[in-house]
């Protein structure tokens, strides 16, 4: 079962078909998938699951915590099933692959007090942009 899943069911979430396999889609490391991944990949499994469900499955389980929206650059919304452990994004500039990267460190540290702005900032996110090992090629 995934780690995805384990949650869910810890939460008493309840799992019909169509969310099960909306949660196993989405179980895995570097996971960002486009909503319309998710549905072509979930019909490979549960022919007759719809797009609108997918769409009000994805939109619950970032609802519950359970999943982070992901927007980089204007394109698509993908969807990460990596929210309980902190982490940032690497990106690719041309063909938009994502990977979970881990840096050491705290961000927020590299922001000065007199740049906060009397802000009480809350969390941090950073945007690794390059390019993959394909597209440097």
């Amino acid at each position: 079962m995934s780690d995805l899943l384990k949650r869910l069911r810890g939460r008493g979430w309840r799992l019909t078909a169509q969310r099960r396999v909306v949660a196993e889609v989405l179980d895995g490391d570097h996971v960002h998938y486009t909503a319309d991944e998710v549905h072509a990949l979930a019909a490979g499994r549960l022919p007759e699951i719809s797009r609108a469900t997918v769409y009000n499955t994805l939109g619950e389980l970032v609802s519950l915590g359970e999943v982070i929206e992901v927007s980089t650059d204007g394109r698509a919304k993908r969807y990460d099933p990596n929210a309980h452990h902190a982490h940032q994004h690497l990106v690719c500039a041309r063909c938009g692959t994502i990977r979970d990267v881990h840096p050491v460190g705290d961000p927020l540290a590299d922001l000065p007090a007199q740049e906060r702005f009397g802000f009480a900032v809350s969390a941090v996110e950073v945007t690794y942009r390059g390019l993959c090992p394909d597209c440097a090629a």
